[in-house]
């Protein structure tokens, strides 16, 4: 720290460019738009910045709430979801060989290194009447209709692709998909931190496989547990182009509602809104993530 002090210069040069980018391309676009949801669209274009709170009540509408309400149930199914499948994953991981997890790490990781508009069309692909999903359960369909033909039984009723795009299945299924790696990483990391001595002496002492796994691992990776439930939850509620692909008109999400606000309503003023209380939402759980480490800090 003394260091820095002595040379102010370098340290106002290294800290002056990212300071710049921050303000210009994320605290100043920010404070424009905070001030459009103040503000009433008069005409075609022009917006009046007149300090008017009716956008944030016309998003108490009963409307706007219905999407609200879908996007947090949808966002929290995610998150459930990719725990449940996240926690063996990142388990089997963290307990596995040292020079195999470099590698499974990097499977877990590969997706990030591809474009999120093509892994949700080859979902799409996957999911749509005729891909691969529904061709490999028509194939197995026929198989088990050849089966009760033979024994005597009949056929079956001919196979009748299911709609498993477009719909609310369809966007949790691609949410699941994309945000997993959010949720395996730190799990990985709270769990490959256990002394492997606790579970051990659990063990030994008489403790089942589920109880050492209820009693040990799972308080001692709460910390992995609840950031993993932050950075999924808070980008699958934010989630724009998932649901607009592969939902239909019942499943989009609240980031598809401010869209249509500003291009489709050209209405910027409650699309603002909207996305400032998105905005507080995730503020809100951030600050009570931060609440619940200190609180844990001083308990500990």
């Amino acid at each position: 720290m003394e260091y820095w002090q002595r040379n102010t210069r370098l340290f106002a040069g290294l800290i002056g460019l990212p300071l710049f980018w921050l303000v210009v391309f994320f605290i100043i676009p920010m404070l424009i738009v905070g001030a459009f949801s103040f503000g009433e669209t008069v005409g075609l274009t022009e917006i009046v910045i007149n300090g008017t709170v009716g956008n944030y009540a016309k998003a108490l509408d009963p409307l706007f709430l219905g999407v609200f309400a879908r996007s947090i149930a949808i966002a929290a199914l995610v998150t459930g979801l990719c725990l449940l499948i996240g926690y063996p994953i990142a388990f089997f991981i963290a307990f596995a060989p040292k020079k195999w997890r470099a590698p499974l790490l990097l499977l877990i990781m590969l997706p990030f290194l591809t474009n999120l508009m093509i892994r949700t069309f080859a979902l799409m692909t996957l999911l749509r009447t005729q891909g691969v999903a529904n061709n490999a359960l028509g194939w197995a369909w026929g198989g088990l209709s050849s089966a009760t033909s033979a024994i005597g039984l009949g056929p079956l009723e001919p196979w009748q692709p299911l709609e498993l795009l477009f719909n609310e299945f369809a966007v949790v299924f691609g949410l699941v998909y994309i945000h997993l790696p959010f949720m395996v990483l730190p799990l990985y990391v709270a769990i490959e931190r256990i002394d492997r001595s606790l579970i051990e002496a659990s063990l030994d002492l008489g403790a089942g496989h589920w109880t050492t796994l209820n009693q040990i691992v799972a308080p001692l990776t709460a910390p992995g547990i609840w950031t993993g439930v932050i950075i999924t939850f808070i980008p699958a509620l934010g989630s724009y182009l998932t649901p607009d692909l592969m939902g239909g008109t019942s499943s989009q999400m609240i980031a598809n509602l401010i869209e249509r606000q500003f291009k489709r309503a050209n209405d910027w003023p409650m699309g603002a809104a909207l996305s400032f209380l998105l905005i507080y939402a995730t503020i809100a759980l951030y600050a009570l993530q931060a609440w619940r480490s200190k609180h844990r800090g001083r308990t500990a």
